[in-house]
């Protein structure tokens, strides 16, 4: 393998790096969380990836976004990850997809394990719902906004979830409960009681590559730099843990 993996394979051996190469994940959502997941999965030697976001860079991704700098502001999202990716493997095979998601669970053909990091409920639940009916194992990240603790993360399926009442989760255990879904999902939450010192509520309007026109409301949520980032390297080290599971 190459010498960009040597310390990984000083760690878990080179039949693993292998068994990553061979692998196929997708992340869905290249903002705070996805990104850093996207990344890490990159470094680890993930040897195939899937990206999917449709937004550009703004300023005020600046703060905890892997792929946002001055120099990258208003460039697509996926352009950016896909050329900061290839430069961390170029051997890496890469399908980048900038549009938003809805409900093409064709993207998810030949994926082995896929990274929900939607901020957005419909698209989240039409993600989650995807998965769980083709059988691909899924990590959910279920709230990394309004938090400024990362110790508090921790991963569990989603029917162990600490904090339901939590507005954005409960409404996804909700909408979940509705499609019979209960269990099966894993997810990374946190035990920190969400804040925020104001409310901004507003509508975004999305123009999907087909044309279709969406119109959603959303509440923009307050971001540290530390949260976001760490689900995203929780939700990696899962998904490559599950990868190699059983390799000595």
């Amino acid at each position: 393998m190459s010498e960009i993996f040597a310390r990984n394979e000083l760690y878990w051996g080179n039949e693993a790096q292998k068994i990553l190469a061979s692998k196929h994940a997708a992340i869905f959502g290249l903002g705070g969380v996805g990104g850093y997941c996207a990344e890490t999965l990159a470094r680890a030697g993930v040897g195939k990836l899937t990206i999917v976001d449709f937004d550009t860079v703004s300023k005020s991704n600046i703060n905890r976004q892997i792929a946002a700098l001055h120099s990258t502001i208003n460039l697509k999202k996926t352009d950016v990850t896909a050329k900061r990716l290839k430069d961390i493997n170029p051997d890496l095979e890469l399908i980048v997809i900038d549009d938003f998601y809805t409900n093409e669970d064709s993207i998810l053909d030949g994926v082995d394990f896929a990274a929900d990091a939607i901020d957005t409920l419909r698209a989240k639940i039409s993600l989650l719902e995807n998965c769980y009916k083709k059988r691909i194992p899924v990590i959910s990240s279920m709230g990394a906004g309004n938090r400024i603790a990362p110790e508090k993360l921790y991963i569990s399926d989603i029917s162990e979830i600490e904090n339901k009442n939590a507005p954005f989760i409960s409404n996804c255990i909700y909408q979940l409960k509705k499609l019979g879904i209960e269990k099966g999902i894993t997810v990374v939450a946190s035990r920190e009681k969400p804040y925020s010192k104001e409310k901004i509520q507003n509508t975004e309007t999305v123009i999907k590559n087909s044309g279709e026109k969406l119109e959603f409301s959303k509440i923009t949520p307050a971001s540290t730099p530390f949260v976001a980032s760490c689900a995203g390297i929780f939700m990696a080290s899962f998904i490559v843990r599950k990868f190699i599971e059983g390799i000595e």
